[in-house]
């Protein structure tokens, strides 16, 4: 395994980093756990999560799974850096959800009940809020850090702006303030080249990439057998949207003697803004194919290509699109 500093801090992290949305959702508790047994094995030190993940209300399924695993044996928490996130909904109140202080410092508790630990190393905002001061936001933190709940605090889909923002005000506290940003980037989508990047790279946040595979469309979906995934409703309208990008892009593939899905992970890791593109696996097979990225080189014409077939925006702003 690879290891990177995450942003300007001292803390490294593993270059994959194991997302559990899918555990007690598609995935079983006991496949989930073979799946981070097998995490560690890999070295894999980055372990993400999120409060409303499970698909049940408030009940933090995901996160109870994980906290279960935790127990089996206490030794594994001293192991991994654990990020979970605060934003969505988690009850019917008019107050259990968004960043208010109220609800942060609830569902910062709760988190901790749930992981069976006494804190989060990485927590994220899993969304902005628009109706909540940064002042209000920052005092929150500021109180959760020192009561040694949390460690680092990260964002999630922030524009380059508001990361800008949230910095500005954590400055004005003498804080830290934000370490990572967790952004939906792939080879398919790209607009965080515009602001998202230069703004991490600027404050020095390391880049969490979600998503690295377009929700399957990069993993190889024309030569997958049907599957309930495959033939959803949405990879099926993205799939004949950019079937022709996605025919050149699995051509491609097969020249280099690729996996497709490996590729994709390949292409995040080669970006010198990115600090761990999180891996997603519902099986333990996924999560062992994927480690092959790890070792694949891709040279500038390789990186040429796909930007043929896959095109960004430009490059950042404003020259991307004025002078």
């Amino acid at each position: 395994m690879q290891y990177a500093h995450l942003g300007r801090t001292g803390l490294k992290v593993s270059r994959f980093c194991l997302g559990t949305m899918n555990f007690g959702e598609r995935t079983s508790p006991e496949d989930s756990f073979a799946i981070l047994d097998r995490a560690l094995e890999w070295g894999i030190n980055f372990l993400d999560t999120a409060n409303i993940y499970g698909a049940r209300l408030g009940e933090g399924v995901t996160e109870q799974i994980v906290g279960r695993w935790f127990a089996q044996n206490p030794s594994r928490r001293d192991q991994v850096v654990l990020a979970t996130k605060v934003y969505g909904r988690m009850g019917e109140g008019v107050n259990d959800q968004r960043l208010s202080a109220y609800h942060i410092r609830k569902a910062c508790d709760d988190s901790l009940r749930r992981l069976q630990t006494d804190h989060i190393d990485l927590y994220q905002f899993h969304h902005v809020d628009r109706s909540t001061p940064w002042a209000e936001i920052w005092q929150m933190l500021e109180t959760l850090i020192q009561q040694g709940k949390v460690l680092y605090v990260g964002s999630s889909n922030f524009s380059g702006w508001q990361v800008a923002q949230a910095q500005g005000e954590a400055r004005a506290r003498r804080l830290v303030g934000l370490v990572s940003e967790q952004s939906l980037y792939n080879l398919k989508t790209r607009a965080i080249e515009l602001e998202v990047i230069p703004a991490c790279q600027a404050f020095g946040l390391g880049l969490l990439p979600w998503s690295p595979l377009a929700g399957g469309l990069l993993g190889g979906v024309l030569n997958q057998p049907q599957t309930a995934r495959r033939g959803s409703d949405w990879i099926q309208k993205n799939l004949e949207e950019n079937r022709s990008k996605v025919e050149a892009y699995e051509r491609f593939c097969q020249t280099l003697g690729e996996e497709p899905g490996n590729v994709a992970l390949a292409w995040l890791l080669h970006n010198v803004a990115v600090t761990s593109p999180i891996l997603g696996p519902r099986t333990l097979e996924q999560l062992n194919r994927a480690m092959r990225a790890l070792d694949l080189t891709l040279d500038q014409d390789a990186l040429k290509q796909l930007d043929e077939i896959w095109p960004g925006p430009g490059g950042e702003a404003p020259e991307a699109y004025a002078w």
